[in-house]
């Protein structure tokens, strides 16, 4: 007997309670939010933030949703929306009663919202079927690429997840799969990226403004580690051994350094490797670095991965300064 089938049985009552509620017909495959993650307080901020930018959108056309899935399942309110945020002409009635032209009503909107968001159908995470099931995982994937598209400055909550399950009616019973699946992005790792991406265009489309940035950076670390007798005229070589990353971490943070958890002068690469570990453990434990470092990079003498994690420094306290 298939393993996936007992599963289904052996999961907690009120999982099995949710599956019994939700019908999976035979040869069909579904994705639903998990009971244990449909009352989250993140989920639930998405949705009342959500709620609120419809309903403040159609004000004036006097729309008022309670509910995402049971208030946009016709199109109706997506109709509305989409002409008020993109001034989109749709060929179809305002008001469709029967399931037929709600589907078809559902077909001509969700092709608009793809060609205007430029998605191909691969990148699509909902359908026709599944806004008209009144699937709440699928509303939201296709409300949020609304809102990130026509607002972009709407503050959408941070990094919002839910476990999932699919499910599907084989020959041999239900198979079931879970999996955590996200609805907005993480913020943190966008801004890291851009970080990323903000370097990589410095090193390869204006590295004549390379040594500009150097001296900033310079300056900065001068002004801290000065007050410690040291100078640093070489970002490339000067921080490979991590001793002066990690003086200047413990200054600005306030760390005290114990002489025996650190090689001062190091004598090989294992030990440098070692200090640029600890410099690399602090940033993040201080919530500083947001992405992961190689640390050989920077023993080797890599400028561009030294000028990331110095950013991360200059970045917070050079704000604090001005």
């Amino acid at each position: 007997m298939d393993s996936d089938f007992l599963n289904v049985f052996t999961q907690p009552v009120p999982l099995r309670e949710f599956l019994a509620e939700n019908v999976i017909a035979q040869g069909e495959k579904r994705k639903l939010i998990k009971p244990t993650s449909s009352n989250s307080p993140k989920l639930e901020e998405l949705k009342l933030l959500l709620v609120d930018w419809i309903n403040t959108t159609l004000k004036e056309e006097h729309i008022v949703v309670k509910s995402l899935e049971e208030d946009l399942y016709d199109g109706l309110v997506l109709h509305h929306l989409l002409e008020n945020l993109g001034s989109l002409k749709l060929d179809v009635d305002k008001i469709a009663l029967t399931e037929k032209k709600q589907r078809q009503k559902l077909s001509v909107i969700l092709d608009a919202v793809a060609k205007c968001l430029q998605l191909e159908e691969s990148q699509l995470k909902w359908s026709v079927e599944s806004i008209l099931s009144k699937d709440l995982l699928s509303t939201l994937h296709l409300l949020v690429a609304i809102a990130k598209h026509f607002k972009p400055n709407l503050a959408l909550p941070s990094n919002v997840q839910v476990e999932t399950i699919t499910i599907e009616n084989t020959s041999r019973g239900l198979k079931t799969v879970n999996a955590v699946e996200c609805i907005t992005e993480n913020k943190e790792k966008l801004e890291a990226q851009s970080q990323d991406d903000a370097f990589d265009e410095l090193f390869s489309r204006a590295p004549d403004k390379l040594d500009a940035v150097k001296k900033v950076f310079l300056q900065f670390v001068n002004q801290h580690v000065g007050k410690l007798g040291l100078n640093v005229k070489d970002i490339e070589s000067q921080f490979a051994d991590g001793v002066i990353l990690l003086l200047l971490i413990g200054h600005l943070e306030g760390y005290f350094l114990n002489l025996r958890n650190f090689f001062l002068t190091p004598a090989s690469t294992m030990e440098m490797l070692h200090n640029v570990n600890l410099a690399l453990d602090l940033l993040t434990d201080g919530g500083l670095l947001n992405f992961s470092v190689n640390s050989e990079d920077i023993v080797n003498g890599d400028v561009k991965t030294t000028m990331r994690v110095l950013y991360c420094l200059y970045s917070k306290y050079k704000t604090k300064e001005t």
